[in-house]
């Protein structure tokens, strides 16, 4: 039996983009240890606060997904977030996907047991192909989510990178992004290196190559500016979803941290003086579907 929802695959692109079902906005919350962390290029990463605090606010403020991703797993060769995806399945009734240090099918299996609905692959994918056919034949399709961490190259491709965007391996990513999709991933999540914690803007021309290359749905992430290049990300670009960290963890960071009297762990300087990152236009998640509503852009209600 599959594990988390059946996606419904996509027909073949158009020059306009063709929307099946609802786009999904999902916030996406970068863990190290028991906090959570936000940087720039997946690196110089600040503590924000625990992740379960953020979690319950997007939840009930009507995000349709949650996306988790142990930012040190790489190091560790673990995932260690399974307590905080136990704690948080109990509290939370809508899909958890969970990346990071996910190398075998039983670490799959764990989190999923934890908690999850899907799990993230990345490193463990390129390594080794294989496990891509393997989970989505023993968790189902819609379990499996391929993490590319992509960084554009001074010729204009894209290479796919591991390890937080550190380690390049030479693959081309529309040519990977096609072999995921047959070897049975059900999502892809598209990141582009270059452009994550910046504010800069989705890079469209990524998106678009990816989701124009392949069927199942793309979820966008780096970059995100504001709601409206959030809609270019879903017309011009082809996204299916959205995972946006910066635009709503400093608009919301005030609100969720002044009911918390617990004492935060790690690096906590820029917690501490109450500064957000000036660059960033905070942003929230009633404004961007509002927003898509405004433009016919099917989305979930809050």
């Amino acid at each position: 039996m599959e594990l988390g929802r059946i996606l419904n695959r996509k027909q073949p692109r158009t020059n306009q983009k063709s929307i099946v079902g609802n786009v999904r906005i999902i916030p996406r919350l970068d863990i190290k240890g028991p906090n959570l962390v936000k940087g720039i290029h997946l690196e110089g990463l600040r503590v924000l606060g625990k992740p379960e605090y953020f979690a319950k606010y997007y939840y009930e403020n009507g995000a349709d997904e949650l996306i988790f991703q142990d930012v040190v797993a790489s190091l560790y060769e673990r995932n260690s977030l399974h307590e905080i995806i136990s704690r948080t399945a109990r509290e939370i009734y809508i899909p958890l996907t969970v990346g990071g240090g996910l190398r075998t099918l039983d670490d799959i299996k764990e989190v999923l047991r934890a908690g999850a609905d899907k799990v993230s692959l990345n490193t463990a994918a390129i390594k080794n192909p294989q496990i891509i056919k393997d989970a989505s034949r023993k968790f189902g399709s819609s379990t499996i989510v391929i993490a590319i961490e992509a960084i554009k190259q001074p010729d204009g491709e894209y290479f796919a990178f591991i390890d937080n965007g550190r380690e390049e391996t030479g693959i081309e990513v529309v040519k990977w992004a096609e072999q995921v999709e047959e070897f049975g991933a059900g999502e892809i999540l598209i990141t582009s290196v270059d452009r994550e914690g910046t504010g800069e803007g989705f890079d469209i021309e990524l998106i678009k190559k990816i989701s124009s290359a392949v069927k199942i749905p793309v979820i966008a992430h780096g970059g995100a500016a504001d709601p409206c290049n959030i809609k270019k990300a879903i017309i011009e670009g082809g996204a299916d979803a959205l995972a946006i960290a910066s635009i709503f963890h400093y608009a919301s960071m005030t609100k969720i941290l002044s009911g918390s009297k617990s004492k935060e762990e790690g690096n906590m300087s820029f917690l501490q003086s109450g500064r957000k990152f000036g660059i960033i236009e905070h942003s929230d998640i009633k404004k961007v579907k509002t927003l898509l509503k405004e433009n016919s852009i099917p989305c979930r209600p809050i």
